[in-house]
Order: C-alpha cells, then structure tokens, then sequence
C-alpha cells in the first residue's frame, strides 16, 4: 500500500492558527520555542538563520548550542528574544502557552503556529516551512522519505496482529497518552493502539486497577518526558502483570524531521519484539 498525502504544490501556505504566510523576502531571523522543529529548521539547511532556540532544543547538538537560548518552551525571556531581533517565530499549540505567544507576536512580525496530530500531517508541515523559508527542493525530500517511512510502517502493521499498549511517560503520578496525541497516532502507525481507548485529557494518570488499563498487552516505558530507565522495568511488571520494555520517546514524539526515522525506529522494534 502506497502513502501519498503530500499536499499540492498549489495549497497556501496556510499554518494551524489559519494564518497564510507568505515567502520570507530579506534577512531571516529565526527563534524556534519547538525542539523537534529546531531540528526540522536545520535540516532545511536553515542553521545560519536560526537565532534562538529553547533550552529543550539539543538537536542537532553541534549546531544549537551555538545558538541563543531564551528560556524553556513554556518560560520565555522576552527581553532575550527581542533584543535578538527576529524576523519569524515558531511555535506549537501543545507546547506553548497562548497568552507567552501573544505578546512576543506585539514585536515579531511573522508568528508560525504549528499543531501536528499524525505523522501523515509532517506533510504539510514540510511544505509550509519550506515555502516560507524558500526551501521547497529541501522539503520534498523529506516529503518523499517520509512517504517511504510511512508505507514501511503500514507494511508491518499488516503482517503481524495488532496489539495494545499502555505507553507511560511519567512516574508518580502514573501518566499515559490518549488516542488524540501524536505519540498515540504514531504508534497506531505500526498497528500499536494505546490505552486507555478514551479519556478526560490528553495525558491522563492511570489507575493500574482499571480494566481499561489490564486489556494491555505490553507496557512501553517512554525516555521523555519521565526519564525511564532499565530499573524500572522490574516496578511496572510487578503493577502491570505485562511484558515491559524501554522505548525511544523522541522517535515517537519528534514531528518535523524525526519523523521519518521515528517510523523505522518502530518497525525495527515491533519486528524484534514480534520475534521475541
């Protein structure tokens, strides 16, 4: 089965918060509040533009940090990012507050709002970096990976049964993902369906009673935002009663240019845990 959902080279440049931008023109001054769009920045070949980043932005690590931080994702330094004068900036609907974004829009012209659900939506996510910045040959490589990845992904979810999944991303509190995250959407890419099937927000806290949460089959211990580590893997047996492993959370969270590598981290780990 091929994937092919890569928007028409027509659509407008059009970001989440239905913003059309249009193509940067002059000097471009970049501060990104997003990690893994950090990295899609520098992957569009992007890197001498990009001005600021977060604390949280560590990818590619030899090239942010020569870059300026201005704070996390959520606790902006204002006075930082204006005296960094940038022309662009790019933020997440999840990631960022609304009220942080709103007054750094009173001093920076052009304010990219992003919200990726599924990794089908790095599509136009490609597109819409790539016409802004005038990186078009740049982003259809990507594009074109991408579709590889996502065909290999829905090649393995169709040879081996579906199975359910209780992906942990905190400790104490006990936290998962819903089914309306982007982790869950890309782990439903390699037939992994996430529990619990509904719940109240998007990363609830699990009680290890439910019956929702005893219909797992295995339990993905997550490296982010809870750094889980091999000595865990022991406490969430016990609770769970399921088989436990330790998961690359950056290869199931990073949208933008990690997506296409996250895919095929998957495929490898569904594969290896099938044969096992």
């Amino acid at each position: 089965m091929q994937v092919s959902t890569i928007p028409p080279e027509s659509a407008a440049l059009e970001d989440a918060a239905g913003v059309v931008h249009r193509r940067a023109e002059g000097p471009v001054r970049i501060v990104s509040l997003v990690p893994s769009l950090t990295e899609l920045v520098c992957e569009l070949g992007l890197a001498d533009q990009l001005v600021g980043r977060t604390g949280f932005c560590i990818h590619p690590r030899d090239i942010v940090r020569k870059v300026a931080k201005v704070g996390g994702t959520k606790d902006v330094k204002m006075d930082v990012v204006r005296a960094l004068e940038p022309t662009h900036l790019i933020v997440n609907i999840d990631e960022n507050r609304r009220e942080t974004v709103d007054l750094l829009a009173a001093f920076i012209p052009n304010v990219i709002v992003t919200h990726p659900c599924a990794p089908e939506d790095n599509f136009g996510l490609y597109r819409l970096f790539g016409g802004i910045f005038n990186r078009d040959a740049e982003a259809a490589r990507l594009a074109a990976d991408l579709a590889a990845a996502l065909d290999a992904a829905c090649a393995v979810a169709a040879s081996l049964p579906p199975e359910r999944v209780l992906y942990l991303i905190w400790r104490e509190p006990w936290m998962s993902v819903s089914r309306d995250t982007y982790i869950s959407a890309t782990l439903r890419a390699v037939g992994w369906e996430t529990l619990p099937r509904h719940a109240s927000s998007r990363y609830p806290e699990i009680d290890w009673q439910a019956s929702a949460i005893a219909q797992a089959q295995r339990v993905l211990l997550s490296s982010e935002p809870y750094r889980f580590r091999a000595l865990h893997l022991d406490e969430v047996e016990r609770l769970s009663g399921r088989p436990v492993v330790l998961i690359d959370g950056e290869m199931t969270s990073w949208y933008g240019s990690r997506a296409a590598a996250g895919l095929r981290y998957l495929v490898r780990l569904r594969e290896r845990l099938a044969v096992a």
